[in-house]
């Protein structure tokens, strides 16, 4: 436990707050390409076993009191299962995705339907490539944005002039850590966890700045996307193998549940990547 985390936060009494999701279930899931260095199509996958591991995630989220909704999934998308890419959500606000790699690009007319069919007032694909809640995370005020290997800095400033939020820009160094979602995790409003090699010594500045208070994760746990994790304000739901996190999380008084997505892990993506949020309008204002 570190010597400076400041007592409030350390007594700070958890809530866990009813969330809204969007979540594709991997019925093509395979690894048959590759674009990140957790991918190797000469290794064996199971589909079977991806659905039966991403089925018990959906089955968590709706059993602890969320809403999940599903996308589609589309034959010749493998990695459609990692809906968190297809777009970000603020403010009932949708920019969807502009993907890096051919492989997945045919994933955003997906999304763009799905958005415009369930009535979201704002709906408009990224200009710049932009990979959506991979790199875009949003801390309850302001957005964290990745650059580096997938989503480029022009995209920062696109993300902010569509939402009129404050976007941070942060870069991403270890090619192991390619999205942002791969290496920091929003715990609750203005509370993070994160791996502080995987960004650059700016970068680390920036985010220290920011969240003096943060977890900072050990090489072990973020080697096994232990930052690949969903909070609720609660419950936070983080790779098994993440032990050592598991226990910082405790010591805030988090409640972490450990996530066996081993099979979709072999594609790059874990409980994060699998999990699209979806936030409403502020009351008050027109939105979905």
């Amino acid at each position: 436990m570190s010597q400076t985390t400041d007592d409030r936060v350390l007594n700070r009494t958890r809530t866990a707050r009813r969330r809204h999701y969007l979540m594709c279930r991997p019925a093509h899931f395979d690894v048959t390409y590759s674009i990140n260095p957790w991918m190797d199509p000469a290794q064996p996958t199971s589909a079977n076993r991806g659905l039966s591991q991403w089925k018990w995630l959906h089955d968590l989220f709706v059993d602890l009191g969320h809403d999940v909704e599903l996308v589609e999934p589309i034959p010749g998308l493998p990695d459609m299962v990692f809906a968190a890419n297809g777009a970000t959500v603020v403010d009932g606000k949708a920019l969807v995705a502009r993907f890096r790699h051919q492989q997945r690009t045919d994933e955003s007319p997906a999304y763009l339907d799905w958005f415009r069919r369930h009535g979201y007032p704002e709906v408009r694909q990224a200009e710049h490539t932009n990979e959506g809640e991979g790199d875009f995370l949003f801390t309850g005020t302001e957005i964290l944005a990745g650059s580096g290997f997938r989503s480029v800095v022009r995209a920062h400033q696109e993300a902010q002039e569509f939402f009129g939020r404050q976007v941070v820009g942060l870069t991403l160094v270890d090619p192991r850590f390619y999205h942002l979602d791969t290496a920091l995790a929003v715990l609750d409003d203005g509370e993070v966890m994160y791996y502080p090699r995987a960004f650059s010594p700016e970068s680390r500045e920036v985010l220290a700045d920011r969240f003096p208070d943060a977890i900072l994760a050990e090489e072990a746990d973020a080697a096994v996307f232990g930052l690949n994790a969903l909070s609720d304000g609660l419950h936070v739901i983080l790779p098994k193998r993440a032990v050592r996190l598991a226990d910082r999380l405790r010591e805030r008084g988090y409640e972490p549940i450990g996530a066996d997505l081993s099979e979709l892990l072999k594609a790059g993506g874990s409980v994060k990547c699998c999990t699209l949020e979806l936030r409403a309008a502020p009351e008050g204002e027109a939105g979905h």
